[in-house]
């Protein structure tokens, strides 16, 4: 089992939704789509776990990696929709308890908090991200 992941680029914020498991098979494919997000986007990247079923420790363990790439790029990771199977490991002070993250109840939330950015939108996915999400 893998994910399935979409981009949007909103000004000065990017969103990477996931959908699936985010277990030990699927972490170089979202290592992968973390990297499109650093490539093409500028400010915070928002984790939108709406769509995700779960995740074991080690999809949370690249949750937190992520974190920390982003921090070295100067751009900040927050989540959205955390699943029931809790935040990633270390926390809200992932790493070396510099970075920190901050976490949404939902998309909605999470763009509210960065409203007033524009309407500019671009979006990118894999071939098999569901329909319905």
């Amino acid at each position: 089992m893998t994910i399935e992941w979409r981009y949007t680029v909103h000004p000065g914020l990017g969103v990477l939704s996931l959908a699936g498991f985010l277990g030990q098979e699927a972490v170089g494919r979202f290592q992968g789509a973390v990297g499109w997000a650093v490539a093409r986007g500028t400010g915070p990247v928002v984790l939108d776990l709406t769509g995700l079923r779960g995740w074991s420790d080690g999809g949370r363990m690249a949750v937190s990696e992520a974190a920390l790439r982003l921090a070295a790029e100067g751009r900040g990771l927050e989540l959205a929709a955390v699943p029931e199977s809790g935040a990633p490991a270390g926390g809200a002070g992932f790493g070396d308890g510099t970075v920190v993250v901050a976490v949404h109840g939902d998309l909605a939330a999470a763009l509210a908090a960065h409203r007033d950015r524009g309407v500019e939108e671009r979006e990118w996915r894999s071939d098999a991200w569901p329909e319905d999400a």
